[in-house]
């Protein structure tokens, strides 16, 4: 599942720079091709490891990271928090064999937009390069799930800590957009059950992390379940 969430990025000529991070030279090649093929996208360098990513983010300034999660020296969540603080524009999708809770859960704290399971398409891979790069967050129904559990294992484990701060007044269709969120539905799919347009969507989408002080839907969704806005079973 592809939706949006995240600040949407402004269009441009110039093509979208993308790193690629994996510890397997063969995996690196085959993602690079892929990309090279596309006129809009630019393969501006290739890591080996974490340490090396961090790195070279640093220095080329990507907007899109492809991230493997298991790798030596340094692995891909915490090279990924490693970006998002040196280089806080950079989406960063995880690209990985594994889809156990606790790596996507640790992906999406980490400030990862996306994860993409090892076994897709390859030709799908520069779809969702685009995609986080316009500010869609990217993970299939079945990931979406395995989130929600965590997030509410989460919020029973912090049922007892009382708020730190005024928890921000979102607005009762906020809230509704919001829920439907937290079920991992898309833009279009959450405009349908609403009976608005998709771009009425998108706007609320933006005005909750504009209240929150977010940057993508996920982040919003574990935030809502902390401070007990939002009550997942």
């Amino acid at each position: 599942m592809t939706d949006s969430g995240e600040t949407p990025t402004p269009e441009r000529d110039e093509p979208i720079r993308v790193l690629i991070v994996d510890d397997h030279e063969l995996i690196r090649r085959s993602l690079a091709l892929a990309l090279a093929a596309e006129a809009d996208i630019e393969v501006v360098g290739e890591a080996s490891d974490g340490q090396e990513a961090v790195e070279m983010a640093d220095r080329l300034m990507p907007d899109v990271a492809l991230m493997d999660v298991r790798m030596p020296r340094q692995d891909g969540i915490e090279a990924t928090k490693g970006i998002k603080a040196s280089v806080p524009s950079t989406r960063i999708i995880m690209l990985t064999v594994s889809d156990e809770e606790e790596d996507l859960f640790e992906a999406i704290k980490a400030g990862a937009t996306g994860y993409l399971l090892k076994d897709v398409q390859i030709n799908d891979v520069p779809d969702a390069v685009r995609g986080v790069y316009e500010g869609q967050s990217l993970i299939n129904p079945a990931m979406a799930a395995k989130l929600i559990t965590e997030f509410a294992n989460m919020s029973r484990k912090e049922a007892e800590r009382p708020p730190q701060l005024p928890v921000p007044r979102l607005t009762e269709r906020e809230m509704e957009v919001l829920r439907l969120v937290a079920k991992g539905m898309n833009n279009r799919e959450i405009a349908k059950q609403l009976f608005i347009s998709e771009n009425t969507v998108k706007n609320h989408v933006r005005n909750i992390l504009d209240k929150l002080q977010l940057h993508s839907r996920m982040e919003a969704v574990v935030y809502a379940v902390r401070e007990r806005m939002l009550e997942i079973t």
